[in-house]
């Protein structure tokens, strides 16, 4: 016991109570605390860190309600079992991300703790992160992006503890990975929605130039059309974009979609008759936006439900998620 130490912020915003639960949960993670050992008393933890006994005990309860600790009659609190902490780092948090995020985190057990970041793709960003984490952590959950440098950083980890999600581009044969197809599926996913798509006299991709998205999409969206004779072209300035009647759109940007949604209402254009529209990625408000808003999306509840079980259970996984379209009235 005499090598866990804690000293309370009184500068900092998050509450003492917090600051002990992440003092202990992190003695715990690194293996200076572990399960059977006793934990300081109540009086002892206000004596020798100046915290009044509502604190402690508030932070102690919480921890018991965590399953992190226990308490005995007339012995004292105990770690009650091992402490699983994760570092989850994605590109953005957008909807789409919201939903896997819920998913994950369901799917864990209470003795696991998350910390989430954001790389933005940048480069010195990651590079920072990644280092910054190293041996801090027992599993790494990272979202990477299409970078030379990706794959140097990644190597400063213990491949059997990483798994790559959504992309497994400059993921290592030993990285475990949960990914989506942004090629072949795309093209499944457009073929099975050729009857409504051939209602249309052209059909328009939108990529915008600022957009991360994979490529591939942009080869198997052209692959299709070309294979079922449609006129078809791909657009980067978002700025020059004109919603024209006949045409159907498929928006791998969320932001484009909404130009093209807001630039449809002006020429009154009804969807699913005058202009088609499928984005990219299901979040919950597309199927209530304007009558429902078409998608090819990957199953996020699935793909967050994958890496938890990748968390708790450390088998090495290679999984792609299915990628299929949604219909709706847009179409």
């Amino acid at each position: 016991m005499k090598a866990f130490q804690f000293t309370p912020d009184s500068t900092s915003p998050i509450p003492k109570f917090k600051q002990l639960i992440q003092a202990f949960q992190d003695a715990i993670s690194q293996k200076i605390l572990h399960p059977g050992d006793v934990l300081p008393s109540v009086n002892e933890m206000c004596r020798e860190c100046s915290l009044s006994r509502d604190t402690v005990f508030k932070s102690y309860a919480e921890l018991k309600k965590r399953n992190v600790i226990e308490s005995v009659p007339n012995k004292g609190y105990f770690v009650s079992g091992e402490i699983t902490r994760v570092f989850l780092f994605l590109d953005t948090f957008k909807a789409y991300k919201e939903v896997l995020y819920d998913s994950f985190r369901k799917n864990l057990a209470a003795n696991v703790i998350v910390d989430l970041h954001f790389h933005h793709y940048n480069i010195d960003v990651f590079k920072s992160q990644i280092r910054e984490s190293v041996g801090k952590y027992s599993k790494y959950i990272i979202m990477n992006f299409d970078h030379p440098k990706v794959a140097t950083c990644l190597k400063k980890l213990d491949p059997k503890n990483v798994m790559i999600i959504d992309w497994n581009i400059n993921a290592d044969d030993q990285h475990s990975q949960i990914f989506q197809d942004f090629g072949e599926s795309v093209l499944t996913s457009l073929q099975s929605g050729i009857k409504e798509i051939s209602k249309y006299k052209e059909f328009c991709m939108l990529y915008p130039d600022y957009t991360y998205h994979s490529y591939d999409t942009v080869e198997f969206f052209n692959r299709f059309c070309q294979q079922n004779k449609i006129k078809h072209s791909v657009c980067t300035n978002m700025d020059a974009i004109e919603v024209k009647k006949g045409t159907a759109y498929f928006s791998v940007s969320d932001r484009a979609m909404v130009k093209i949604l807001d630039k449809a209402r002006e020429k009154k254009f009804e969807f699913g008759k005058d202009v088609g529209l499928i984005s990219y990625n299901e979040t919950p408000m597309k199927k209530y936006i304007d009558k429902g808003i078409t998608v090819i999306s990957t199953d996020f509840n699935l793909m967050g439900k994958k890496v938890a079980e990748f968390v708790m259970n450390s088998e090495r996984v290679f999984y792609c998620v299915p990628t299929k379209l949604v219909r709706r009235k847009s179409l």
